[in-house]
This record gives C-alpha cells, structure tokens and sequence, in this order.
C-alpha cells in the first residue's frame, strides 16, 4: 500500500470511492490548516470536503452533509 492516501475517499459503504482497507488504516484531514474528524467524503484535485452536520439525517439513514470547497490535506493518521 502507498503512503500517500487517495485522491478522493468516502465513509459511506454505498459509494464508489469507499476502500475499507484504507479507512482500516486511518485517514485523517487537513482542511485550511485545520485538522477536522466530520469528513465524509474529501476530494484533493478538485479541493473539497463534505462535513457531516451535527447528528441530523435524511429520510435515508445517511448523515446530512454540506460540501466546502479549499485545500485539502489527506494523511495516514498511522504514519
């Protein structure tokens, strides 16, 4: 496995972008510098985050999300 996390990753099971053997690993983010634990799903080339937002989901069961855009800063939190 790379040292490097992926471009573009999310919690939820149902996505194409989830990878549970590197969420095994633990990621963490860097968003403006400022180390946040309420990602959902980031992408690094196009410089976004998705924040869950508090508690609250929708009629799905998933949690309710807004999407920020700025630099992103994935890291292996095992590194």
């Amino acid at each position: 496995m790379s040292d490097t996390p992926p471009d573009r990753l999310c919690v939820d099971p149902d996505s194409k972008f989830h990878d549970e053997t590197v969420l095994a690993r633990g990621v963490g983010i860097r968003f403006k510098g400022e180390e946040k634990t309420n990602v959902e799903e980031y992408c690094v080339s196009e410089g976004w985050v998705r924040l869950a937002v508090g508690n609250r989901v929708d009629r799905r069961g998933k949690a309710l999300t807004v999407k920020l855009q700025g630099p992103v800063e994935p890291y292996f939190q095992d590194a």
